[in-house]
């Protein structure tokens, strides 16, 4: 299984376009231990030669552009290498992108019931019509192969699974975090090739629980929420009024964080994804980025590949 992160950061990217923090200083002035980042996804293929998209970024043009294995092959006057999109979600950051896909290309579109009833419910994605863009629900707990737009299998099979994560902002109707939490809002995915390489993605997830350690136990590679060093850190640094367990994100330190919660499960690679541009892991530079290093952990950037 071959695996490209077309964007690394959380919704936003690095740097962000209207904050002034130090971070997204560093990386507007081309300091190389601060590389900017695009907002969160990754591309995997079973053969090197169809893809899979798993999120759609409002950056995807871009990041598209910038993966040569995403282009169109030689000799093709339309079309692309692209083959199917799995959302985990239906934030702005996970769905936006599907609107720069609308130029005629065939692709299959996976997600759960909840997301695709919110795409179903807004016009604007009518622009990627069916039986052109035929739209798949995925249900927690069911295995089943993944496919292109015409039923061909791309030799990778999904388990989607709940995690813990909120609603999208946009559907927000309280600000109780209690109330927001759906556990129909957010999936996890399991995915494998047909030699049996794992690769999980969880971008959003806002607590790691007995069950969710024994569900990516022994994968081959997982990539996790990384978006906040700290729960308070952007009221902290004067950037925001939500923690990040308003957020419905779990931080990366702590007793209770990501890299304590991992430890005693067994992993092949660990890779922090969907970073928000205040956390200080995205300066390979800071104490932080060793402590992520030295837990056994990796820091996502865009055109990180990595292969099982």
């Amino acid at each position: 299984m071959k695996v490209r992160v077309l964007g690394a950061a959380a919704g936003g990217g690095f740097p962000q376009w209207n904050c002034g923090c130090a971070n997204c200083r560093r990386a507007r002035t081309g300091d190389p231990q601060a590389k900017p980042r695009t907002q969160a996804s990754l591309a995997v293929s079973a053969d090197g030669d169809r893809w899979v998209l798993l999120n759609a970024s409002p950056d995807l043009p871009n990041q598209i552009n910038q993966a040569p294995c995403l282009h169109p092959k030689p000799g093709m006057l339309r079309g692309s290498p692209i083959a199917a999109v799995v959302l985990t979600g239906a934030d702005v950051d996970c769905i936006t992108g599907l609107l720069s896909l609308r130029e005629g290309h065939e692709f299959g579109l996976y997600g759960p019931a909840s997301v695709l009833d919110i795409l179903h419910r807004n016009v604007i994605f009518d622009v990627l019509p069916g039986p052109r863009v035929p739209r798949r629900v995925l249900d927690a707990g069911a295995t089943e192969e993944i496919r292109d737009a015409r039923g061909e299998p791309l030799g990778l099979t999904v388990t989607p699974f709940r995690v813990g994560g909120k609603v999208p902002l946009y559907t927000e109707a309280s600000d109780n975090i209690e109330e927001l939490l759906s556990p129909d809002a957010v999936i996890g995915l399991d995915i494998t090739d047909a030699t049996g390489h794992r690769l999980v993605f969880i971008p959003g997830c806002n607590a790691v629980t007995d069950a969710l350690r024994i569900r990516v136990d022994g994968a081959d590679l997982l990539f996790f929420d990384g978006t906040l060093w700290h729960d308070n850190e952007m009221i902290n640094a004067g950037l925001g009024h939500k923690s990040g367990t308003r957020m419905g994100h779990i931080s990366v330190s702590g007793e209770t964080g990501t890299i304590a919660s991992f430890a005693p499960v067994k992993l092949g690679r660990r890779i922090l994804i969907h970073i928000n541009n205040t956390n200080p892991i995205l300066c390979d530079d800071s104490s932080e980025a060793a402590q992520v290093r030295a837990a056994g952990w990796e820091v996502a950037y865009d055109g990180m590949e990595v292969t099982t």
